[in-house]
């Protein structure tokens, strides 16, 4: 796998082999990982921690066709499934992903489909549930990256770490494709570690000294028993 230098996310990269051309302020380049599928797997293992039901897509052709992109990294070239594809001449897309943990987001991959509907733009936004185009549109990313077509999942995008560390749920915005009239997307692959969610202590607290009314006796002589008003035995 090649992976993206975090030097190459602003400007549009050209992977024709590993060492890749680039301004001459940033001199960057891309890395064979060299990995082998045993290998990447455990490392590309955060779909497992998605909360798939409640995974969402603005702007999808087929409702719920997003949740099919997410799966194990053995299976990323698998074709069986439907790709997510968006609706005809609009190829944006808005992908909202929570997880039942906390994650730590290393890299992302993404395989995009041919002839210009692979993703060429993607922008993330971290712990957030009410994003819609409108808001993205005027919101700065966590951080952004222009991408290349990838047939194969050979190339990932590192993410600045720190800001996504801890997080709890990762909306994937695509502005646009490659100039076809809608964008698919085959597999989304998300790199990191997991934490399990914590669990709220439940405390039991007792008294500290037992309260009469508690703790009360029987009265061991029923006869004795004066009823009450209350109880129609009022004295006249």
């Amino acid at each position: 796998m090649i992976a993206v230098s975090a030097k190459c996310q602003q400007w549009h990269l050209h992977l024709p082999a590993t060492r890749m051309p680039g301004p001459p302020t940033q001199g960057c380049c891309a890395h064979d990982h060299d990995c082998s599928e045993a290998d990447c797997g455990p490392a590309w293992s955060l779909h497992r921690h998605i909360d798939l039901p409640n995974v969402r897509c603005l702007n999808e052709a087929e409702s719920g066709s997003v949740r099919n992109v997410f799966r194990a990294w053995e299976q990323r070239l698998d074709t069986s499934l439907p790709p997510l594809v968006s609706n005809e001449d609009d190829g944006e897309l808005l992908i909202h992903i929570p997880f039942d943990g906390s994650i730590r987001v290393k890299a992302i991959c993404i395989i995009g489909g041919t002839d210009g509907t692979a993703p060429a733009e993607l922008k993330a936004y971290v712990n957030r549930d009410d994003l819609d185009f409108g808001l993205v549109a005027d919101m700065p990313p966590v951080q952004k990256w222009d991408l290349q077509e990838d047939g194969h999942g050979q190339i990932e995008y590192p993410t600045q770490i720190p800001k996504f560390s801890g997080i709890h749920s990762l909306d994937l915005h695509i502005p646009r494709n490659f100039g076809a009239d809608v964008t698919k997307i085959h597999f989304i692959g998300l790199k990191g570690d997991y934490t399990p969610a914590k669990r709220e202590a439940v405390i039991a607290v007792y008294e500290s000294r037992p309260m009469p009314q508690d703790h009360t006796v029987p009265d061991s002589h029923p006869m004795a028993h004066q009823p009450t008003a209350r109880e129609g035995g009022a004295h006249h």
